[in-house]
Order: C-alpha cells, then structure tokens, then sequence
C-alpha cells in the first residue's frame, strides 16, 4: 500500500514538473512572437538540466509543433506559429523614457519603452502585444504593433526660428519632440510666437523629427491672448461660432406671443428673483416662493426654455450638441449657445417676461415635500442678486426680500440636513481665482468662498435634478407595457475598494482613520469634518476625489453615490450644459403622454456630453495651471512651505500652502542621495540614508524657474536650519 502510494505521488509530481516546463514553454514564444530558439538556448532558459527534464522538454516541443502552437525552422531553431494576443488601447505617453498604454479590461497599464512605441504618440489608439508579462515588481511591458488612430495631427508650440529652419517646441508636456518646420511653412510668424503647426509627414528620414507647416500665428509667447488662446487650440476649443449659427440665433423672434403664454403656466406676479456671481451674464435658474393659506410655502425653481428656441434638427442645435457644454476659463467664457441666446432671449433677465421650464414644489416648514409639478411657464424676475447680496440679507435680516431669502436658505439648510443623513458625502473642495488687471495679468490668488447663498442655490439646484429624475424612472412605460422610460441620468458609482484602501493608508499619515467596515459616506463625512481649516485639507479632498468614479451621462437609471440619490439628472443649466436641454425635451414628451424612444441615439450623446465635460475641465484647469505659473513668475528666489501632493519616479509634487500653486522638484536635483520611487505607498526613499520623502509632507521649497509654455513651476528642496 505504502509504494503505491508513494509511486501515486512520484506521478503527480512529475506531471506537475511537466506541467509547468510546458506553460514556461508556452510563454517563452508568446511573449517573444518574433524570435526564434535553439534546443540549447530554450534549456538555458529554463534551466533545465537534468535528463527527464529535458526529454519531456523535447516531447514537449514536438507535441506543440503537431499542433501547430510552435514551428521548427530551416536551421532546426523554434518559432512562435500562433498570432500572439494583440490589445487595443490609448498612449499615456509620461515622460521622454517610456509611455503607459491603458487597456480596456486589463486591471494595470502596459509598459512601453519609447523606441517601442513605434512612433505613437500620447492620445493614440494603437494595438499591442506583451513582451513580457507582469510579476510582483514590475507591470506588464509590451510594444506597439500597429497605429489605429492618430488622436492628433495639430499642435500648439512656441517657434524657434533660425536663419535655414525652425522647429515649434510644443507646449504639451506629454509630446516628446520638437515639430521640423521649413522656412517657407512658417505664415510669417516670428522667432518665439505661439503657433499651431500640423504635422504633414510623421517620419522624414531627414530629420529625427516630424515634419510641419505653421497654420496660424497666435502672438508672442507669454501675452495674456496668445497663452489662452493656445489652450484653446491645445484642447480643440471653437474660438467663434460660424456664421450659420450665428445667422440662426440672430433671426430667432424675441417676443413672446400671447398664444404662448396661454400655453404655459402663469408665475409672473409670483416673487421670484435669481442669484449668481457678480459677473454672470447668463442666468438660467431663478427661484420663487410664495406663502399658502395653508402655512405651507410654494417654492419653484425655473429654468431657462432653451428646448422652446433651440428646436430638434436645426443648425442651433447640432452646434449645441457638438460643443455639449460651456468652457469657463479664467478670463473668458466659451459658451455652447451663440450670445443672443445665452446672455439674451434665454436668459432670466430682471424685469423681463421669459419662458421657463419649472419644477415646483409645496413644502411645509420641516422641509417635507407634499407635493410636486413639472411644467413649462412663464415668469419675471424682480430682483437679479449676486452672491454677495443675497448673504447680506441672510445674515443681516435687511433689505429687499430679505424675508424670502432667510425662508429659502432655512429650507435649503433642512434639505442639505437630510441628504447628509442619508449618505451624502460633503465635500468642500478648495478652489481659486484671479484678480486680473486689464491685460490679464494675475495680481492675486484669491481662494474662493461658499457662503450659506451658494449651498442655498445648489439644494434647490440639487432638488430639482432629482425629483425630475425620480419622477421619470416611476414612470413605466404605459404604452409599451413594463420598463422605465428612456431619458439622461447623472450617475455616479461607488469608489473601488483598493483604492480606498490606499486612501486610508495615505490619511492614517495625518493621524485620520477611516472605518472601511462601516458606511462609507458617513466615514469619508467625518474625515471632511476633521480637516477642515487644516493643512492637509486641499490635498486630503484632492485625493479622495480622485478616489472616487466619475461622474457620466448615461441611459443606464443607476444612482449617484456622492449624492446618495437613487437617481440624479441635470435639468437646471441647458444655457450651458447639452444634456439639460435632452432632459427638457424628454420630460415634456412624456408629460405630454409620448411613448419612450429608442435609448441607443441618447446613450451616444451622453457619451459625448461626458466627453466633451472632461476636455472642457481639463482646458479650465489648463487655464487656471498658466494663470499659477504667472503668477508666481514674479517670486523667483523665494522660500515657501508647501506640501507634497503628488510622487512620481521622476519628481515631486508640492503645493505651495500660501499661493495653492504647484511645482514640481525634480528627483534629479536631489543631490543627498539616490531615491527609489515607491508607487504603492506614493513616496521616494532614499538608497543609503533611507530617507522617506511621502505624498503629504510638509517641506520648505524655493522657486528656481517657472515655464509659462509648459505651465510649470520648478523647485528646489531647502533643508531646515535645524
């Protein structure tokens, strides 16, 4: 009994050996599709030495030729015979070294080496195989096989113009080459000119780098109009409506018929007024209220008609869906509808009759809603308040409407009470802006407050997104039989586990900790509670936003995590955001007794719509960077304390607590020592000292050099005295 069972097991481990000698095997040719190998070099490679192994290894290799996995060339050398396993997927190109290509379905990125990128570029869609395969230390590496579709042909640089040639330097810090430019290509422009250049030939044997001709000449590199300007050709953003567009808003009728009118309901001796930034021009939400008899309070939120103006199919709206959303950047505004619509016939001016679509609600004094109507009506605007003025009021109890607004602000403070209860996450992200003198140039940085007049609009705001959003997935599709209806949700999803996990790591290093076995929101809550006014505050909401999924347009009715809402919309900005005025349109068919229609056209648009959200905040951020770097321009030499908030292998990120600008400090220039960089727990080490430089440390810098082109801050670690 005892030697079968010991030959039993003499099996299975020799099956296992072989097992194993077949999968290594395997991988040598699938990750090596383009080499072939000796019997010699493939038993090196495995380090196979004694005698079973290698017959099984020769078994192996003519099992797999038979079926034809492997093939035995002229020179007695193998070969991969299977097309390897290719992959689609987009550039991250990083830096000068190497690039990222993201996969979808793969959990981690794929390596590339530079010379393996086959002459993509970051942004492109490309194919590639593995290389080599990932291990514990080390992701994935692979190579580019094949280009599938260039993400851009046109670039935005600085010129450098030499007698014989030019080159345009771009201003992406993601592309890694100068554009060659012959002299006759150059449109005249001068040495150290903005420019957008387009690439006429990729690879000029010539030249090391591509080739191109200057298209346009946007003016010397560092004025105000030239810099943002080339952020709007950086991210492909429309400089002026065609004619067309503007020719179709110019012809639309600004009188509002009686015919109209008798079509809507009447809110025009109902008090109502808007609030906004001192400087808004387009006002597309006003609110209302109104004391019933039976001490309950009639609030209505009004937005904009802008689906009454901008019809279906017309020449307004395909330059709206294209465009999907306004770009606000730091000294200008790029609208999605044309001005006279924007700012004028759309917009809920004071004292000025205008179409509206509403959502109005009957609330009683503990904030409980007992009723609700979706309806187009008409209204007029008492009263245009800015911010600052409706916060007079409410903390001052003076002034006209001074009454209403402490009403709507304890309403709203009931309502955000409640959202809070049921799981909303309060997160109160910093943000700046400029003071600009009248060449653009920043004068200040100025942290941006959100006082009791901005959360009052935004409850209200988020009420109605909503409460329309609720009311349309109860709505079951009465003709067609079961299902919801289709229309355009706001949806968020819930944060992935690791990297909360991480996040929590990383908070534990200020002394803060997150309870992950208990409700999420209500920990990440108390986490925002504790921090508030402290140092670590920007980047501890920084990162737990980056935390988090983002927020996407979507057929698809799931809820929205952040808000806690089983379903969420937007319906109170289609002045400036495409997916409201899909919202209006579909929630007036179906108020009107409409069948749902088919979902796949709207899906496309939402992907769009969030498409289109995410360039128009990174060129606002685009903005804002250059705005910072100007800025601190004029503080070169200077010593400040700031706190890293980002850790790459190449440099480190601090953000300076004073100016919440951000620079960078290269790992090159750390002369004490060579740092590791430590990816999972986002910090450097050092190899001989062990000092640990870590996301969050607090760290005195200096200002050595700032480039407006690449909209970067250098800085230099200084040691304290102590």
């Amino acid at each position: 009994m005892s030697r079968k069972r010991k030959s039993k097991k003499g099996r299975k481990k020799s099956s296992s050996r072989i097992s194993n000698i077949k999968e290594q095997l395997i991988s040598i040719f699938e990750y090596n599709p383009d080499e072939a190998f000796s019997y010699r070099q493939i038993l090196k490679i495995l380090r196979i030495r004694d005698a079973k192994s290698k017959d099984a290894l020769k078994d192996l290799l003519f099992s797999l030729e038979s079926k034809e996995v492997i093939r035995r060339n002229r020179d007695g050398r193998w070969a991969n015979a299977v097309a390897p396993t290719q992959y689609q997927g987009i550039v991250d190109h990083v830096n000068s070294r190497f690039a990222y290509v993201s996969v979808e379905g793969l959990e981690e990125d794929i390596w590339v080496k530079t010379e393996d990128l086959n002459y993509a570029i970051d942004g492109d869609l490309v194919k590639i195989q593995i290389t080599r395969p990932a291990s514990d230390d080390f992701r994935a590496e692979g190579r580019v096989v094949s280009l599938v579709k260039r993400n851009r042909d046109e670039f935005v640089g600085r010129i450098e113009i030499s007698p014989k040639y030019s080159f345009v330097v771009p201003d992406n810090r993601n592309i890694h080459f100068d554009v060659f430019v012959y002299p006759e290509k150059t449109k005249k422009a001068n040495h150290n000119d903005k420019v957008i250049v387009k690439i006429s030939k990729w690879h000029d044997p010539q030249n090391k780098s591509p080739l191109g001709e200057v298209i346009e000449v946007l003016g010397p590199a560092g004025e105000n109009e030239a810099e943002i300007h080339s952020i709007m050709a950086e991210f492909g953003l429309p400089f002026k409506f065609p004619r067309k567009v503007e020719q179709a808003a110019d012809k639309i009728d600004i009188e509002i018929s009686s015919d109209e009118i008798r079509k809507r309901t009447d809110f025009r001796e109902t008090t109502t007024f808007t609030i906004d930034p001192h400087d808004a021009k387009d006002f597309d939400d006003a609110l209302s209220i109104r004391e019933l008899e039976n001490g309950r309070y009639e609030i209505g939120i009004h937005i904009a008609d802008v689906s009454h103006y901008v019809t279906p199919n017309s020449i307004l709206e395909k330059e709206a869906l294209e465009r999907a959303t306004s770009v606000y950047l730091v000294d200008r505004t790029i609208p999605m509808l044309p001005e006279k619509l924007s700012n004028g016939v759309c917009s809920l001016r004071p004292e000025e009759d205008k179409l509206t679509f509403s959502a109005v609600f009957e609330m009683d004094t503990k904030g409980k809603t007992h009723k609700k109507w979706f309806g187009r009506t008409i209204i007029h605007s008492n009263r245009r308040f800015t911010y600052e003025e409706a916060q007079e009021r409410i903390e001052g109890s003076e002034g006209d409407y001074a009454g209403e607004l402490i009403t709507l602000n304890g309403l709203a403070g009931l309502l955000r009470n409640k959202r809070f209860k049921e799981g909303a996450i309060n997160f109160e992200t910093t943000e700046v802006k400029f003071e600009l003198d009248e060449d653009g140039k920043p004068l200040a940085v100025i942290p941006k407050e959100r006082k009791d007049a901005h959360k009052m609009i935004e409850e209200f705001m988020l009420l109605a997104n909503r409460e329309v959003a609720a009311y349309i997935y109860s709505r079951k599709n009465g003709k067609q039989g079961v299902g919801s209806s289709t229309f355009v949700y706001r949806t968020h999803d819930d944060p992935d586990p690791e990297k909360l996990r991480n996040f929590s790591t990383f908070a534990s290093r200020f002394g803060h900790k997150l309870e992950l076995n208990t409700s999420i929101s209500k920990t990440l809550n108390r986490l925002m509670d504790e921090i508030e006014g402290k140092p670590e505050q920007n980047i501890l909401e920084s990162i737990a936003i980056r935390t988090m999924a983002k927020a996407r347009y979507t057929t698809a009715p799931k809820g929205h995590f952040g808000l806690a809402f089983d379903h969420y919309t937007h319906f109170t900005s289609p002045i400036r955001r495409y997916p409201d005025v899909m919202v209006h349109r579909l929630l007036w068919d179906y108020l009107e007794g409409s069948r749902s229609p088919d979902p796949e056209p709207y899906e496309k648009k939402c992907i769009h719509s969030s498409e289109q959200e995410k360039r128009a905040a990174d060129a606002e951020r685009a903005s804002i960077k250059y705005k910072q770097v100007e800025f601190m321009q004029g503080m070169l030499g200077e010593v400040f304390e700031g706190l890293v908030s980002g850790v790459t292998e190449w440099g480190i990120f601090v953000e300076i607590i004073e100016t919440k600008c951000e620079g960078m400090i290269r790992i090159s220039d750390l002369d004490d020592d060579y740092y590791d960089y430590d990816e999972k727990n986002f910090r450097i080490v050092g190899k001989r000292n062990k000092r640990i430089i870590s996301l969050g440390d607090r760290l005195n810098v200096q200002v050595v050099k700032t480039d407006i082109d690449r909209r970067t801050i250098d800085l230099l670690l200084v040691e304290n005295d102590s």
